[in-house]
């Protein structure tokens, strides 16, 4: 008895419309980026774990590089994974535009009301 469940010929490529060639580029694709997200997570907690939050120089730095590694993060994510790079430019533009908005804006805010409670503006009487 033959199981109607399975595979057969791979017709996962042919469905697909792509050959094993592509197929292989596609997966190659795939792991780089997942060990791209790997690696700068290992980053991220190693920096998290082992640097001291005392205000200073070398944590803003630190600070900075959270904001930068999570932005190339989403920038990874939503390109890749959610095929965002495979789209026409003005449709990347109109998608990511707003955002990159909204990040300036939040790290502006948590700026200031950052630096309120550190005493350094007068932003809440």
């Amino acid at each position: 008895m033959e199981r109607d469940d399975l595979i057969v010929n791979d017709s996962y490529a042919l469905n697909n419309h792509h050959s094993e060639e592509e197929g292989v580029k596609i997966r190659k694709n795939i792991v780089k980026v997942t060990i791209i997200l790997t690696l700068i997570t290992i980053v991220e907690v190693f920096l998290g774990a082992t640097i001291k939050k005392e205000p200073g120089l070398i944590w803003t730095l630190v600070v900075i590089g959270f904001i930068v590694m999570t932005l190339v993060k989403a920038r990874y994510i939503v390109m890749e994974f959610m095929h965002l790079g495979q789209e026409r430019n003005n449709i990347k533009k109109t998608i990511l535009i707003p955002y990159l908005f909204f990040v300036v804006y939040m790290i502006i805010l948590i700026s200031i009301i950052e630096g309120g409670w550190q005493g350094f503006t007068q932003v809440i009487p």
